[in-house]
């Protein structure tokens, strides 16, 4: 393989959490008076540490969310995750084939540990990844579209940045592994081609995921 190490994101890369997370914060917003839709939601917060939520939300409205807010949102977010989280299709296949052929991988997601955890026992992808290979936005300064997670992830690693290849659903991560210098693979399951335009290549089906890394 071309590369020395695979990041994956997480949120609709290895599970199958965007359509979830992002109802429930549109939902989150306008509750509190900030009208948000779906559309608006994965628009404009798909890919964000919460942090940069917040950031938003005080650039838009001059008002500042909650307190509580991360607190309600995920207990919210880890309820349905309970009920009606899924895999992504071919995830499980893609991590096997890296593992069975001796290749590294990670993930690195804007999420939480805790979230990142969540999603992983309820879809059944723990047992692919120990504490090594979890990397979130919690354990950097700044979230995506800053290279910083990807960096740190490479480095924890043991792999140079221009031997990685970061796997992306969101904007805001092909972005940030552009700036890493690291070569990012778009995923446009979920998300339209003409918004992951600077990734590498583009893959619709993780199935096709392996060939492509070859």
């Amino acid at each position: 393989m071309r590369y020395d190490l695979v990041i994956f994101d997480n949120d609709g890369v290895l599970v199958d959490s965007e359509p979830i997370s992002n109802r429930l914060l549109a939902a989150c917003l306008t509750e509190l008076g900030h009208r948000t839709s779906y559309e608006d939601s994965i628009r404009d917060y798909m890919g964000s540490a919460m942090h940069r939520i917040h950031e938003l939300v005080l650039e838009r409205t001059g008002q500042r969310l909650p307190d509580d807010f991360d607190d309600v949102f995920h207990a919210r977010v880890f309820a349905a995750f309970e009920e009606e989280l899924k895999p992504v299709a071919g995830a499980a296949g893609v991590l096997e084939q890296l593992a069975a052929d001796g290749v590294p991988y990670c993930v690195a997601s804007s999420g939480s540990h805790e979230r990142i955890r969540v999603g992983h026992r309820t879809t059944g992808l723990d047992g692919w990844f120990d504490e090594s290979r979890i990397f979130s936005s919690q354990d950097v300064g700044r979230g995506k579209p800053a290279p910083d997670l990807f960096l740190y992830a490479a480095e924890r690693m043991g792999v140079a940045p221009g031997r990685c290849a970061v796997v992306e659903d969101s904007p805001l991560g092909v972005q940030a592994a552009v700036a890493a210098g690291m070569d990012v693979y778009g995923f446009t399951a979920m998300t339209p081609a003409d918004r992951l335009q600077q990734a590498t290549q583009l893959f619709s089906d993780m199935a096709q995921l392996v060939d492509l890394l070859e």
